[in-house]
């Protein structure tokens, strides 16, 4: 880690609750509730997810999947992630999320006319705005936790941990 936490502390609840309790309190919210109020489908929401992951390199978010109803993305799916330009197992608007979390975290400026004709043939107007947001959560707090050295101990609600996977 590159923050020096107590002895028996959790890195994160220390880092994010006690450091920074203004802050870090809002932040988690934010990020909580990108997961318990999103429309997405999963398929959708996982793409955008792990590409910004990987982008990141965040070891939890990278091992992280999202679970609804029981359901979650087969094994595999990261790999396709990682090959969206290219993967036979993405519909266009799961290969556009894919692409729009890359985009959004590498290259900004170059969201031209043409990939927003493409995004608004598939998204609506909400479904881009709540994409937006949820790819800027995992953007700022992946990042966020792995420059600091904490994905490694990172821990959702629940007990959820990542494996030791570097």
């Amino acid at each position: 880690m590159n923050i020096d936490v107590p002895e028996g502390k959790d890195p994160i609840a220390y880092v994010w609750g006690e450091m920074v309790p203004g802050i870090g309190a809002a932040a988690s919210h934010f990020s909580l509730s990108v997961y318990a109020h999103t429309t997405l489908g999963l398929r959708e929401f996982e793409a955008a997810r792990l590409r910004i992951a990987q982008i990141n390199g965040c070891a939890f978010c990278l091992d992280w999947r999202t679970e609804r109803d029981g359901h979650k993305v087969e094994e595999g799916f990261a790999d396709a992630v990682a090959a969206w330009r290219t993967t036979g197992a993405f519909d266009d608007r799961t290969r556009l999320a894919a692409e729009y979390a890359e985009r959004y975290a590498l290259d900004h400026h170059g969201l031209d006319d043409a990939f927003w004709t493409r995004m608004t043939a598939h998204y609506s107007q909400t479904e881009i705005v709540e994409l937006s947001m949820s790819i800027g959560a995992w953007l700022a707090f992946g990042r966020l936790n792995h420059v600091l050295g904490l994905d490694t101990v990172c821990v959702l609600p629940g007990g959820s941990a990542p494996s030791p996977r570097r």
